[in-house]
Parts: structure tokens; sequence; C-alpha cells
């Protein structure tokens, strides 16, 4: 994981090209995004599965190693969906561990609970996470994936994730991009904005499934977020590109005292 590349002159990964200033956080309220990943939660892993073809089980255990983490240790996944990334997290720190997974969605953590009902280090929990009902410096590392951008504030967010982990511990973020050139963007972008709904039709989700080619626009470009994440309180922080620039693996350390 290298350092990021001197900014571009671009202000964002808009992909119309239309000098869009990028948005601090997802506009849509809490509530209304909360209740459309209850009503995906039960398809949501075949929908990965097939929007992915099958990569994203490589992007997390890429996450994984990207926490440093061992056998033993404490982490918190957030946004944590069905548990996927939680799951691996937990094989991880093994038995003696701790892993909780929170997410604002309670039919997301009922998905991830009936999972993983085995891993007696790994709990599952709702809670928002802006607020997370833990205390300070309580984990060795805070994972995010693919849920950032559906926060109301990106830079709370990652305060939040810092807050709650030792000093010395990292913070990872993975999630979407929009890829490079900008030309391929746009090509990314249309065919993402068409297959997604078309793919949700599928399983009689085409309405929920059309917000999350919207959820991308806007959103803060990977050399943006480095920013976001130092402006959080955040040091030594990282990125490295995934799948040709459609995803971007973030890692910042939370300051030694």
């Amino acid at each position: 994981m290298s350092r990021p590349p001197p900014p571009s002159s671009d202000s964002s990964d808009d992909p119309a090209g239309g000098g869009r200033r990028s948005r601090s956080g997802n506009p849509v309220p809490k509530a209304d995004v909360a209740a459309m990943f209850d009503q995906i939660a039960p398809v949501y892993d075949r929908m990965n599965t097939l929007m992915t073809l099958g990569r994203d089980g490589r992007w997390r255990r890429i996450a994984v190693d990207a926490t440093r983490l061992s056998p033993g240790d404490a982490v918190i996944d957030v946004a944590c969906g069905t548990g996927k990334l939680a799951g691996a997290l937990a094989e991880r720190v093994g038995p003696f561990g701790r892993v909780l997974a929170v997410d604002l969605a309670p039919g997301m953590i009922a998905e991830a609970r009936q999972q993983n009902p085995d891993l007696v280090q790994l709990e599952f929990t709702v809670a928002d996470a802006l607020a997370l009902p833990v205390t300070d410096g309580a984990f060795d590392a805070a994972t995010i994936a693919f849920g950032l951008r559906n926060l109301p504030d990106f830079e709370a967010a990652f305060r939040e994730l810092a807050r709650v982990v030792r000093p010395g511990g990292w913070v990872v973020c993975l999630e979407l991009s929009v890829p490079r050139p900008r030309v391929w963007g746009r090509v990314y972008h249309g065919v993402f904005q068409r297959s997604a709904p078309l793919l949700g039709s599928l399983f009689g989700r085409r309405q929920a499934y059309s917000y999350l080619p919207r959820s991308l626009e806007g959103f803060p470009n990977p050399d943006e977020l480095v920013r976001t994440m130092i402006r959080a309180g955040l040091v030594e922080v990282s990125y490295r590109r995934l799948a040709f620039g459609a995803v971007a693996l973030h890692r910042g350390r939370v300051p030694r005292r």
C-alpha cells in the first residue's frame, strides 16, 4: 500500500465531468437508508457476487490483511451488512479475540447472525456508525466496507472510527470508487447505472439497486478521502486501487500518544 500521488486538478471523481464538488456525506436520511438495506438483506450476498463477478471475497481478504491484526486482538466492523468481512476478521483474531460488528439496519444484523451462528468471538448489534456504543480505544483496529458512502458525514465517521481504536491501531476503509482515466470512469459509471437496477430486478429489488449507483455520484475520490481521513485525525494515511480502480482500500493509523 503506497502513499497517494499528488491530488489531481479535478475536485471529484464525478464521471459526468461537470466539475461538481464532492459531497461530505450522504444526503439520504439515515432511516431511509436503513429501511432500504433491510429490504435487500435477503438477496444482498447473491447480488454482491453477481455485481463483482465473485471478486468481493478477495477484496475482503486484502482489507483483513490491512488491519495488521493478530490472534487475540479486538476489532470493530462498522456497517457490517450480512457479516462477510466480520466473519473473515473473526477467523483472523481467533477464538480468544473479539469482533464487534454493527449496522444500522436490523434486517442486515438478523441476516448476519443467521449466517454466523458458531463464532464465539463474533458479536452483532444494531448501532449508529456515528455514535458507536463503545469506549475510547477499545479496539486494535476498525473496518468499514462498502458502507461509508451511505453515511451522512464521512469525516465524522472516520473520527468515530479513530476514537474507538487504541493509539497505533489501524482504521481500514474498503469502498467503491470511479476508475481513471475520466473516459473509462464515464464508461464504468454508465454501465453501473444500468446493470445494478437490472440485476436488482431479478430479485424484485430494482428500486433499491437504483440507489447504489447514485450513492457513488459526488463521492470523494481516493485523494480527497485521504484528506478527509487526515482531517479526522488519522496519520500515515494511504490507499491502493483494486479492480482497475472500481474499488479503493484506504488505511490510516490512530496517532500514538
